[in-house]
């Protein structure tokens, strides 16, 4: 056998031995699983900056209040816990209470009644007189100079200090001028009318009211005014005619025996409206033969009682 035979017999042994034994296994390289990270971050707290108050150089001044166009008086359905409170002056350590009210009560009369056109010298001089303290219960004596009706005895109230300042300069008063009042309730308007000089009758229809309110007359320095329970839709005949008449309840209409009790010259001043709505200040004349009402304005009072 030459060497080209032997060569072709050893390529064909080859060939037949990788046929039957297979092609090694091809082992593919390992597959790195790549981890999925969760990146850290850094916790962040915001900075909040706080609201700041300013600090004002000068002192802020009391607000002004602006008065409701409608004015309350003597309602009969004030709570108080709606009454709105307008803070007082505080006491200093060695002030006595007195002190207090007379500052607190010249405070009403400049801001609250002078600031709003009262310019009759004997109703400035009464209103900086009368001590309205001591015609309110005790529990609400702090608030005394507000210029606001407050609650009293017998579901009723005491005037507004500005009502009561208004309605006496509308009875155009000359000291020692004979004056009816229907509608005692407090005493607080009879004792201002006194205060100004005048001989005041007072009449008042709840008698557990009108008795209360004469020990307090008497106790306040004001025994001089007369009072009496009963019905003043009829005034007080007895002691008429009268230079003025004040009535300080609404009725729905103005009673007739009040103007047979008026002097021809003299002045009547009534609200008259429906019982808890709004009603209206008359300011009553007698001009050229007949009785003549000029509005003052709205005002809320109670419901005159009787007749």
């Amino acid at each position: 056998m030459g060497l080209s035979s032997l060569r072709l017999c050893l390529f064909s042994f080859s060939i037949l031995w990788l046929l039957a034994c297979g092609q090694p296994e091809i082992k593919p390289p390992p597959i790195t699983t790549a981890t999925t990270m969760t990146p850290i971050l850094p916790t962040i707290t915001p900075t909040i900056t706080p609201t700041m108050t300013p600090v004002l150089d000068t002192p802020v001044a009391d607000p002004v209040t602006t008065q409701p166009s409608v004015v309350s008086s003597r309602a009969a359905s004030v709570e108080p816990s709606l009454i709105p409170f307008t803070p007082t002056p505080m006491a200093s350590p060695t002030a006595g209470a007195s002190d207090i009210f007379a500052i607190q009560r010249e405070r009403m009369v400049v801001e609250d009644i002078e600031a709003r056109g009262i310019f009759d010298p004997l109703v400035l001089a009464a209103m900086r007189a009368v001590p309205r303290h001591m015609f309110v219960p005790e529990r609400y004596r702090n608030r005394a100079y507000d210029d606001t009706p407050l609650p009293i005895e017998e579901g009723s109230t005491i005037s507004q200090p500005y009502i009561v300042a208004l309605m006496s300069q509308l009875l155009d008063l000359e000291p020692g001028d004979k004056v009816l009042e229907v509608g005692t309730g407090s005493g607080y308007q009879a004792a201002v009318l006194a205060q100004m000089g005048m001989e005041v009758y007072s009449v008042e229809i709840i008698p557990a009211l009108a008795d209360h309110t004469r020990l307090v007359l008497d106790n306040s320095g004001y025994s001089q005014v007369k009072t009496l329970a009963a019905d003043g839709y009829y005034g007080w005949e007895e002691h008429s005619p009268f230079d003025a008449i004040i009535v300080t309840a609404a009725p729905d209409h103005i009673p007739p025996p009040l103007l047979g009790q008026l002097k021809s010259s003299g002045n009547l001043v009534i609200p008259v409206g429906p019982p808890g709505d709004i009603q209206t200040l008359w300011l009553t004349q007698w001009r050229d033969g007949r009785w003549v009402s000029f509005n003052q304005g709205a005002v809320r009072f109670v419901p005159l009682l009787g007749r």
